[in-house]
């Protein structure tokens, strides 16, 4: 549908009015409208590299400084992460080889000739399928992010990360293709008795989480290829499971067999691990759903301001309760919110991309975001979700990001 004039008169004045504003700040022979001098560069002097040289395309090399940065341990050399240098990204789509990883037992290499996976427990028929069994039902292709639940979780107690990448960048978002489980449970014959299913992956872990059979129904998927291909062998390749909207660790990688049962299987990752501690001693388990969140990726802690003028503030949101209906910004803390505009599309549960045109007078500003669901919930501060869950909790932090700009340019982590 095409803009009214009217509708697009004043963020044409607000773009003219900090061109104006910015012009100050160029070159001189720009600012006085000289003509430049433009040179030839060599490489436009010179052939550039065979077209056929690499068999699998590669980022320049002059983007070298785009990669995930690890956590883990000297001791646990299998248990680590690895971050979504999301400071550094554009769009929705997260690229394979910066997708955020977590390990509990290294990577293990899989022959997928020889992978299995064996559906039984309350079933009527129990099947053990192979990869070519899998890839021959009816497939569908998904655009939905993955949260590790522990994203933004240094947050709780105030600590101030120096980059986005160690505050969110367990996050990432891609297009996922593979079987319906609902398909998969067709073709078993599921039990009436049957509420929750085991699924475990071919880790040296055994990684094993309880999933409710309802999830399992409503949209649950066995996915065997990532953004066009196969999954890698940090995403699970060559079988995964991908629950849309909740907690990374419940999409259990590697996936080798789902067992139906009446009650949940209370394995360690879901009573040691993935529980959320409460301040009266009590911890809520089995808190799957990730809820509403977003932040501002530009400007952000990993940037400086090179002067007064215009700057597109941008950012992602999400949630997994279904699509993103709105983000508001502020630039004074909290004090002014003003509504960005959502570029589409805007996906269930999905990463979305929200842009607000900000200009800045050189003084100190404090950068904010504040998203709200298609259900209604919005994203808390930290001290509302504090006040509510207390400081003994790792996962589910979702409250407003601050990232406090200063006169100089710099940008820092802060909580307000």
């Amino acid at each position: 549908m095409p803009i009214s004039r009217s509708a697009a008169t004043p963020r044409r004045r607000f773009l003219r009015a900090s061109a104006a504003l910015g012009a100050a700040a160029l070159p001189a022979a720009r600012a006085t409208g000289a003509e430049p001098a433009l040179e030839v560069p060599a490489w436009t002097r010179t052939p550039g590299e065979p077209v056929l040289w690499h068999a699998y395309g590669q980022p320049d090399a002059h983007e070298a400084h785009v990669v995930r940065r690890t956590r883990g341990t000297a001791v646990l050399p299998g248990a680590a992460s690895s971050l979504t240098p999301l400071q550094n990204l554009h769009g929705i789509i997260t690229p394979t080889g910066l997708v955020f990883e977590r390990h509990h037992a290294g990577i293990p290499q899989i022959d997928p000739a020889q992978h299995r996976l064996v559906v039984h427990g309350l079933v009527q028929r129990p099947l053990i399928l192979s990869m070519d069994d899998l890839v021959r039902f009816p497939a569908v292709s998904r655009i939905h992010f993955l949260e590790c639940s522990g994203n933004t979780g240094v947050e709780w107690r105030g600590a101030a990360s120096t980059s986005i990448q160690q505050s969110h960048g367990l996050l990432s978002c891609c297009e996922w293709t593979g079987v319906r489980l609902s398909t998969i449970l067709q073709e078993v014959g599921v039990d009436p008795a049957a509420a929750w299913v085991l699924a475990e992956g071919a880790d040296g872990a055994a990684m094993s989480r309880s999933i409710p059979i309802a999830k399992a129904w409503e949209d649950a998927l066995l996915v065997y290829a990532q953004n066009g291909e196969m999954l890698r062998p940090e995403h699970g390749y060559p079988l995964r499971l991908f629950l849309p909207g909740w907690e990374g660790n419940a999409s259990i990688k590697w996936l080798r067999r789902l067992k139906l049962g009446a009650a949940p299987f209370m394995t360690r990752e879901e009573t040691s691990k993935y529980t959320d501690s409460l301040p009266d001693g009590k911890a809520r388990q089995f808190t799957f759903t990730m809820e509403a969140k977003s932040v501002i990726t530009y400007p952000a802690v990993d940037h400086r301001l090179r002067g007064r003028g215009y700057y597109e503030i941008s950012g992602l949101a999400w949630t997994g309760q279904g699509r993103v209906k709105r983000v508001d910004v502020s630039t004074d803390g909290g004090a002014s919110w003003r509504e960005a505009r959502l570029e589409g599309p805007v996906l269930d549960r999905a990463l979305t991309r929200f842009r607000a045109d900000w200009q800045w007078d050189g003084g100190p500003a404090v950068l904010q975001s504040r998203v709200t669901d298609e259900t209604g919930y919005v994203q808390p501060t930290g001290r509302q979700l504090i006040a509510q869950r207390g400081l003994n909790s790792l996962y589910h932090y979702n409250a407003i990001q601050s990232w406090k700009v200063a006169t100089d340019g710099s940008i820092a982590n802060a909580q307000v």
